[in-house]
């Protein structure tokens, strides 16, 4: 069967092209040509039922992916179900199942049915299941995964194909070799097996099935640098390069791709590393992880790497994959869900204003006539986290000792004397308070 890709090279404008274009603001023909040149996915396997499309390059909204998922220690799948209804709630406009150690089958079938946004797994972290030491299986094994999974409705997957053997004496110079899990499952089994990466080795075979399934392939990087001392190093860059030739060799399948990058990077790197993906990449949509601008401060991991993120969003990454507080510490909580969307929905959009992306501005506009006439209600109902807002309110109120209701054209930073709301009006009256919110800044 034919893929989004294919379709659109074709001339077509499939329904998914049509809703793109809707929620982006962009003609339908501009989206179609972007699917058909690479430069813009639209991860849907046509198995996803009840999926709302999005699209993903770097000339659209920038999107923000949530990670999720049940680990050996922790497997509250009820929890995870929590944190993909909150994600989808707060905008998020990707979700990964990157569950390990447990009924990883089981979780993802929930998950698909709970979530209306495309999903994506790493289809190796489920090799453990089917035998511990995952060099036990053959690349045959591996592929027979992926094909499942794609049955199973799966729209994006995660394949470490650019880690080859020329790369391992590389890491020798690097403080910490390896950071990424499925990267490091390959390097294993490389290294047991005394053998090719399998992915590149069958490479041919892997685009056979996304093709029959229009899965997008998000091409990994096993080899991104986990700390600052190691990146943009040699062997990153050389995977990079690696990644080029896949992407190239995806598009001449007519299977869309799109390219995953670092990692921890000074932010005075992460300019070089935008721009090196997309001409290596032929501008494939760069989804990158944070970039984490800074090592000394777990717990806090969320900020750091929401700051390379408005920084890479700003130089072309199309999607953001979100960090959390408890990255580098622990499995997530929802309150860490919570707190990393939110503050990678805040880089993404700081970088789409920036960038001039068509109706990025415009609930900060709204926001701005709701402060400036103490609308209290505009302000929640266009927040990113309209509930955190009005708590937030309530509490400062109730410390003051006020009820909801008293004091509301002014707050309790002010109050009533010094607040600049009060003693400079606004000559025209404009309403901020609007139900006509544009569903993708929801």
């Amino acid at each position: 069967m034919s893929t989004q890709m294919l379709r659109a090279r074709a001339g077509e404008i499939t329904p998914e092209i049509e809703m793109v274009a809707r929620n982006e603001q962009r003609s339908p023909e501009e989206i179609r040509q972007g699917v058909a040149s690479g430069t813009i996915v639209i991860p849907a396997n046509r198995g996803h039922q009840g999926l709302r499309p999005v699209g993903i390059g770097r000339t659209l909204r920038t999107k923000v992916n949530v990670n999720l998922g049940a680990s050996s220690l922790v497997h509250f799948v009820d929890e995870e179900l929590e944190k993909v209804r909150l994600a989808l709630a707060l905008g998020a406009d990707a979700l990964m199942d990157l569950s390990t150690g447990v009924e990883v089958r089981e979780i993802r079938t929930r998950i698909l049915a709970e979530c209306w946004r495309p999903l994506g797994t790493v289809p190796i972290y489920e090799a453990p299941m089917i035998a511990p030491d995952v060099s036990e299986l053959d690349a045959s094994d591996l592929l027979r995964i992926v094909e499942r999974q794609a049955q199973e409705g799966v729209d994006f997957m995660t394949i470490h194909a650019g880690l080859l053997r020329r790369h391992v004496p590389l890491l020798g110079q690097r403080r910490i070799p390896v950071v990424s899990r499925g990267g490091a499952l390959i390097l294993h089994w490389m290294q047991r097996r005394n053998a090719e990466n399998p992915w590149y080795d069958r490479f041919d075979d892997l685009l056979s099935i996304a093709r029959e399934y229009d899965v997008t392939l998000s091409l990994g990087d096993g080899l991104r640098p986990g700390c600052l001392h190691d990146a943009t190093d040699a062997a990153q860059l050389g995977e990079l390069q690696v990644l080029g030739e896949l992407v190239r060799r995806c598009r001449a399948a007519g299977v869309q791709a799109m390219v995953e990058g670092p990692g921890h990077i000074p932010l005075d790197q992460i300019e070089r590393n935008m721009r090196l993906e997309r001409e290596w990449c032929d501008d494939a949509p760069f989804y990158v992880l944070g970039p984490v601008v800074a090592d000394c401060a777990p717990g806090y991991d969320h900020i750091t790497g929401a700051v390379g993120g408005a920084w890479a969003a700003w130089h072309g990454a199309a999607m953001l994959c979100y960090v959390t507080p408890a990255e580098h510490l622990g499995l997530p909580t929802l309150q860490d869900v919570r707190e990393g969307l939110i503050a990678f929905k805040i880089a993404a959009h700081a970088a789409d204003v920036a960038r001039g992306i068509p109706g990025a501005r415009e609930r900060d506009d709204r926001i701005a006539f709701a402060r400036v006439h103490m609308d209290w209600a505009g302000q929640f109902e266009n927040a990113l986290d309209p509930d955190a807002a009005r708590q937030r309110h309530a509490a400062y109120n109730a410390r003051a000792g006020r009820s909801a209701s008293e004091g509301q054209d002014y707050c309790t930073m002010c109050g009533p004397n010094f607040c600049p709301m009060r003693l400079v009006k606004p000559t025209d009256h404009v309403s901020a308070r609007t139900a006509d919110v544009p569903a993708h800044s929801r």
